[in-house]
């Protein structure tokens, strides 16, 4: 199993190999695009284990996750659901924004994320022990939270948890080469634009430019696309539908960019 490219910012790496050398479960939170999906893909390649990824939203539901009944060929059979695999398998169960998903869930993520390590198949009867290789990782957006869909401390305080953040100018621009291969000039000039536009403050965003943005105005710059269409498109256009707000983010672009 090759590794994805992942540069590390401190001692995640190590911390999340004792985690599940110890059957401890981690919780990852930090806000969108900074790496933590691309680090969890990371971390089952380097351990060689499977992973089951789930985007959590708001219609899912326990069953989505621990699997259903269906109806084929005139009878009824079983198919577990992706957490189940995980467990079956030994591998890694990943939620990802797991404070999307419905409040059922947590029936079967407590007793997965504490001593017991069990998982609990109601219309089965099952009770699923969890293998020492198995591991539920959860992530979620800190700042997204609200007092509907807040994580409770109750789910919190069964996990070892990580604070991921933007990274620093130097990471960042490492991230950059790495990830898309682009030049290191490339690299710097969006470093830059990702830190002003993170910087404004009387510009109204749902979210600031994130990592993850800034690859994918890379890797159009790499490829003979203009650079200010590339952060038009990649970064601007996918911060704000506002007009007047894009054309704010557009100078931004302009003073390093423009011609």
């Amino acid at each position: 199993m090759s590794l994805p490219f992942y540069e590390a910012a401190g001692n995640e790496i190590s911390l999340f190999e004792h985690a599940w050398k110890n059957q401890l479960p981690v919780l990852i939170k930090g806000p969108t695009g900074v790496g933590k999906t691309r680090f969890v893909a990371y971390m089952a390649a380097k351990l060689n284990l499977p992973l089951y990824t789930v985007a959590c939203h708001d219609d899912l539901t326990a069953g989505d996750l621990v699997g259903r009944h269906l109806i084929g060929d005139g009878s009824t059979y079983w198919s577990d659901g992706p957490m189940t695999r995980a467990v079956r398998e030994g591998g890694i169960c990943y939620l990802d924004e797991v404070v999307e998903a419905r409040k059922d869930t947590t029936v079967v993520i407590h007793p997965l994320a504490d001593h017991r390590r069990v998982l609990p198949i109601d219309r089965t009867g099952e009770l699923l022990h969890a293998p020492d290789s198995f591991m539920l990782v959860v992530s979620y957006n800190p700042g997204y939270q609200n007092f509907m869909k807040g994580m409770k401390p109750s789910t919190r305080q069964r996990f070892v948890s990580l604070r991921f953040d933007f990274p620093g100018v130097a990471r960042e621009e490492s991230v950059l080469r790495g990830e898309t291969g682009c030049d290191e000039m490339t690299a710097r000039r969006l470093v830059s634009i990702g830190g002003a536009l993170r910087a404004l403050k009387d510009v109204d965003l749902e979210e600031v430019a994130s990592t993850r943005l800034l690859v994918y105005a890379a890797i159009l710059i790499r490829d003979g696309f203009d650079p200010v269409e590339a952060c038009r498109a990649a970064l601007v256009e996918s911060l704000t539908d506002d007009i007047e707000v894009a054309e704010a983010l557009m100078e931004v672009v302009m003073a390093t960019f423009g011609k």
